[in-house]
């Protein structure tokens, strides 16, 4: 019995063989299988020219409700900026260390995209008690920044702080053993004209969620190679425009 076993299986496997082998030659030295059953996945999982959603709880995430004062006294919510791409930051006016860079770099970004109509940027003290409206106008005005679309935003610190730690997850607290005495993460979130927060990919095909703003324009290196975050900022907002 054992014997007619190994010869039934035996006869299996060669017919398998006759077959199948051949076929599987065949596409391997066309290039097909590595094509088609291997490498369009690898490229999918790390292609970073299309701008990915940040899912959460198996949902794509929008930019919380939100409704602040703007520099001008007037009221200012996420739904102002529905139909345009925007970038949202936190920062205070005060601060002595990464704010100035980001405004900086935000200055890059309003001067090369600034005159189209679609494009916004909200900026959202963590310092509201001492950044009121008459404050953040004149920070606007010391920066030369008149662009319509470029709110300045203070209100109730508690929401101020929800929204940013607990909506958009950038960190933001008071911190008395820092310079300024607010401490912050320094990222720009991006923001689609549905409202929804993009990113690109990284080199393992996961959204790095935000981008850094904290470090000056084409001086940020990884791992020994540069990681341009605002050149790459200003070529996804374009893509979302």
């Amino acid at each position: 019995m054992k014997n007619k076993s190994y010869i039934g299986i035996s006869l299996i496997i060669l017919v398998f063989g006759i077959i199948f082998i051949p076929k599987i030659v065949d596409r391997i030295s066309k290039g097909e299988v590595v094509k088609n059953d291997r490498l369009n996945v690898v490229n999918n999982f790390k292609r970073t020219d299309d701008l990915m959603y940040i899912e959460l709880y198996g949902k794509n995430k929008k930019v919380p409700d939100f409704n602040f004062v703007n520099q001008n006294g007037d009221s200012i919510s996420n739904k102002d900026y529905l139909g345009k791409v925007y970038i949202v930051e936190f920062f205070f006016t005060t601060c002595p260390s990464i704010c100035p860079i980001m405004n900086k770099n935000l200055m890059e970004v309003e001067k090369e995209l600034g005159s189209n109509s679609d494009f916004g940027i909200v900026s959202i003290s963590i310092d509201p008690t001492h950044d009121t409206s008459e404050v953040l106008k004149e920070y606007a005005s010391n920066y030369e920044i008149d662009n319509p679309n470029w709110n300045f935003l203070t209100g109730d610190k508690q929401k101020i702080y929800a929204l940013a730690n607990q909506g958009f997850g950038i960190f933001a607290n008071t911190d008395e053993s820092v310079p300024g005495g607010f401490a912050h993460s320094g990222m720009f979130a991006l923001v689609d004209k549905e409202g929804y927060i993009r990113s690109r990919a990284d080199n393992f095909g996961n959204p790095i969620i935000y981008y850094k703003g904290s470090i000056e324009r084409g001086s940020s290196v990884v791992n020994g190679e540069e990681e341009p975050q605002i050149d790459n900022l200003i070529e996804d907002i374009k893509k979302l425009l």
